[in-house]
């Protein structure tokens, strides 16, 4: 191994290191406040956070601030038995008609049937950019955590700790990438039958309603806006996102990644020619 390789390492340990020293679960009072129907949120002490959906609304929280790079994480678990038409959402967003977002969308199942992950970028207004994923484990029977990750190199979609996308920057092929819009945090439960379940085939079912989400373990590792309004959310190496060992996988990431690309991708818009006659920028190469 050479000296480049070593410091790459050593690198990647310290990076890792100052994750897991510096982060910790914090009360969702302290970071989110409810932004839609408020009285949909199940918040007792000591227990996790319930969103909730009946026939007369859903609901969802924000973050109290916007950030500009970085990683946040949610632990949810997912609405117990039949929660076809549903869909828990938990995504960074900018504001406006050319917003920036990073979407995780949970959608939901008639029972026995599994859940499917969507995850979708959004840049300057435009997302369909989707992937589809199932998952190696039941989301309605425990927590989870849930991660994005969002550096000038790449975006990182995780499920417990397991990448399964990635989008990287591509600017110099001309390629838009989200870089200049603070996001905040967001989470929801909403009613999608429209087309979440099936394509729209499988509607609500109200008779099985308040569908219930439960969420905790809420983390936010990211430079908040007001600092980046001072210059100091664009790089430069001061955080450790922007290290140079996370430009990209590790091999054993690259090897998860593939692992999940294999086993449970089901849906990737880069890969549908009926949908896009000439491909998008950033599937190239």
């Amino acid at each position: 191994m050479g000296w480049s390789e070593v410091s790459r390492t050593l690198l990647c340990c310290l990076c890792l290191a100052a994750l897991l020293t510096s982060v910790s679960s914090a009360d969702f009072g302290d970071l989110f406040q409810p932004y839609w129907e408020a009285d949909h949120i199940v918040a007792m002490d000591g227990e996790p956070l319930k969103l909730t959906l009946d026939n007369t609304s859903g609901c969802g929280f924000e973050s109290k601030k916007k950030y500009l790079f970085g990683q946040t994480s949610m632990q949810i678990k997912l609405v117990e038995g039949d929660s076809a038409g549903t869909v828990t959402a938990f995504y960074m967003s900018s504001d406006g008609p050319n917003h920036n977002e990073l979407d995780f969308e949970f959608l939901g199942n008639v029972t026995g049937e599994p859940y499917l992950v969507q995850t979708n970028v959004y840049v300057n207004g435009t997302g369909d950019r989707e992937q589809r994923h199932s998952l190696w484990f039941d989301p309605r029977a425990d927590f989870h955590t849930y991660s994005i990750l969002w550096n000038r190199y790449h975006i990182r979609f995780l499920v417990d700790g397991v990448p399964i996308r990635m989008f990287a920057n591509k600017e110099a092929a001309g390629v838009l990438y989200p870089k200049d819009q603070a996001m905040g945090v967001y989470a929801s439960v909403w009613n999608a039958d429209d087309w979440a379940t099936q394509g729209g085939r499988v509607k609500t079912n109200w008779s099985h309603a308040p569908f219930v989400t439960a969420f905790r373990g809420f983390e936010i590792d990211a430079c908040e806006a007001e600092e980046e309004a001072a210059g100091g959310c664009a790089g430069g190496g001061v955080f450790w996102w922007d290290a140079p060992a996370m430009s990209g996988l590790s091999p054993h990431q690259r090897r998860q990644l593939r692992w999940v690309q294999r086993r449970h991708l089901v849906y990737d818009y880069c890969k549908d020619r009926h949908r896009f006659h000439e491909m998008p920028g950033e599937c190239l190469g």
